[in-house]
């Protein structure tokens, strides 16, 4: 089945935010089995969402709308389908009980913004949602549309358990389609593709996809049919082939995090961790957190942003930070045999670098980062160049850093430095 995405809402067009709603309902309805010919991004202007709903309703065989059901003067949503598809606005009195009862429960008048919402085109059916911001659906000459808040939390929720069960069993689609996601990490977009070039001996059986989601590279395989036990093995056989490919840049095959890896790891083998850490300014500390129950394993980390600190703190003796700098193998190497001797982990990875936009020099230019590694058998440390905004810079180290430990831990060799 073949449909469209249609996001409405000035601050999508003007570039403020993100249309992650798109995104979103685009990948889970493709791994659904379901095609989607056009997405298409509008602002809050009533003549051009009219014009394109009006297409929609002639070139798709379902529609999905995110943004504009609010109570503020911008959400025109709902006036403008009604206008589109010359269906009246009516209360809808399922959505004014919902309305008043969440009211009273906050304490909060039912005011005419509010109550708004509760104006839909005739012929809408609620699609019910925890909060007051509901989507709704209709009919409209066969084909569906679905009309969702453009909040992600409320747009993902709708969708995934209501708007994807409705389409597949309104259209009944009895194929069986196979996604697995492969992530990625050490490896540009251009040196994936051409890897792929070299041997790609399933690409007629299933489908590869490539996307870039910084500092990651993740590849998707497809495959659809009728007999589920077939395309389960083809897509199992196209794995095997990227991971004879790609190797030990492979870092999850079950869409785990980079942190919850080297989670999993530690914990098989009975190690603990510590970080020290300066440009990142605790990122690494803040992805490791993340996962629930990394106490198990992240004994702690520092953030020795000064030189002083650095001294005082991990033991970089002044020599090495007057003759190397802060930013050198040479105390990043210090650093993280530091925090490993303070804390008495296992493992300790350690980070120094100059994360711009300023502060660069002809020797060490911006992007320049240094990691470093102690454990019981290796004491290592490399110097790395990487590209983009201050927050990418930061953003690379910490995965770059977590990456040293899961390959540490699988037994295989860090990336090659600059």
């Amino acid at each position: 089945m073949i449909g469209e995405i249609i996001t409405i809402g000035n601050e999508i067009i003007s570039g403020e935010t993100q249309d992650l709603n798109a995104w979103y309902a685009a990948g889970r309805l493709t791994r659904a089995g379901l095609r989607v010919k056009r997405m298409t991004m509008v602002g809050d202007d009533p003549e051009m969402v009219t014009i394109v709903l009006r297409q929609a309703k002639h070139s798709s065989e379902f529609v999905i709308v995110t943004g504009g059901l609010g109570s503020t003067d911008d959400d025109i949503t709902n006036e403008v389908v009604a206008l589109a598809l010359e269906r009246p606005l009516c209360i809808h009195q399922e959505m004014l009980k919902k309305i008043k009862k969440i009211a009273h429960k906050r304490n909060i008048p039912v005011t005419n913004s509010l109550l708004k919402m509760a104006y839909m085109p005739s012929g809408s059916q609620l699609i019910s949602e925890k909060g007051v911001a509901c989507g709704f659906y209709l009919i409209e000459e066969g084909v569906p549309f679905y009309f969702l808040p453009g909040i992600p939390e409320q747009m993902r929720y709708l969708l995934d358990n209501f708007v994807l069960t409705d389409i597949l069993n309104r259209f009944q689609v009895k194929d069986v389609r196979v996604f697995k996601l492969i992530r990625t990490y050490g490896l540009t977009e251009p040196e994936i593709a051409e890897a792929f070039r070299k041997k790609r001996a399933l690409e007629e059986s299933v489908i590869f996809g490539f996307y870039p989601q910084f500092p990651e590279n993740h590849i998707t395989i497809t495959a659809n049919g009728e007999d589920s036990s077939k395309v389960q093995e083809l897509v199992e056989e196209a794995q095997k082939e990227v991971l004879g490919i790609l190797k030990e840049h492979v870092f999850s095959v079950d869409n785990e995090e980079l942190e919850e890896v080297v989670g999993r790891l530690l914990k098989e083998k009975g190690l603990t961790l510590s970080t020290a850490e300066s440009c990142t300014g605790g990122l690494v500390s803040h992805r490791l957190t993340n996962v629930a129950g990394s106490s198990e394993y992240y004994l702690g980390g520092v953030v020795a942003y000064s030189n002083h600190l650095k001294e005082s703190l991990l033991g970089v003796t002044p020599q090495t930070l007057d003759t190397f700098g802060a930013v050198s193998m040479e105390t990043v190497k210090e650093m993280a045999e530091g925090i490993r001797k303070i804390t008495g982990s296992d493992l300790a990875v350690a980070i120094s670098g100059i994360a711009g936009p300023s502060g660069g020099t002809k020797e060490k230019p911006v992007g320049t980062v240094c990691l470093g590694f102690s454990s019981k058998d290796l004491s290592e440390a490399r110097t790395y160049r990487f590209f983009g905004s201050r927050i990418q810079v930061k953003q690379n180290s910490a995965a770059m850093a977590l990456d040293w430990i899961r390959r540490y831990l699988c037994g295989y060799p860090f990336l090659p430095g600059v």
